[in-house]
């Protein structure tokens, strides 16, 4: 039985930030046991995840997505916080945070209401801009959340320009999992 693919579309990091992002993981995995581990190519910052889509559907948000954004210039962020999501004794995502930027709330904005148009059923959680490092906390005792001090993990901010939207197609079934089926560039300021 073929497993079922998802799509995403997501705004892609630099080679050179995924790099850093890896050996700051490698570093917090001697201290934080979680059961799986993002590969370093699967870095990422989801703007809308579509789950399963039909080309048509695919095509039409493709088509709204390059609409909304052909005119979106490039944008600075960085990378400066760590955390967890779900319960903190157990958590089930280990994140690195951006730190607040309009132009990136307002890309995701343009790629979730184009993804609606083409009528995806989209989550109406609110954006918290993230890139997983690690899923499934499984140490024998609570995670130290008293003791966890991402300034001391994460000493220095990582920079970088957002300038790319990607449509992501996810297979489970390999390493990396995430294939980039199209692109959307934003313009170089």
């Amino acid at each position: 039985m073929e497993q079922q693919t998802h799509f995403f579309f997501a705004l892609r990091l630099p080679l050179e930030v995924k790099e850093e992002l890896k050996d700051l993981s490698d570093q917090v995995k001697k201290m934080f046991p979680f059961s799986r581990w993002v590969h370093e190519q699967d870095y990422h910052i989801t703007l809308a995840f579509l789950g399963n889509a039909d080309k048509v559907q695919l095509e039409r948000a493709k088509e709204l997505i390059h609409q909304q954004t052909i005119d979106s210039e490039s944008f600075s962020l960085k990378i400066d916080n760590l955390g967890v999501f779900g319960r903190k004794d157990f958590p089930r995502i280990f994140w690195a945070g951006v730190q607040t930027e309009e132009r990136l709330h307002i890309v995701r904005k343009q790629v979730f209401l184009a993804c609606k148009q083409a009528g995806f059923q989209l989550e109406s959680r609110p954006f918290h801009p993230h890139i997983t490092l690690a899923r499934k906390w499984s140490g024998d005792n609570p995670f130290p959340i008293s003791q966890f001090d991402d300034e001391k993990i994460l000493n220095h901010p990582l920079s970088f320009t957002g300038s790319e939207i990607v449509l992501y197609q996810t297979h489970l079934d390999k390493t990396p999992k995430y294939e980039a089926i199209a692109s959307f560039p934003l313009n170089s300021r």
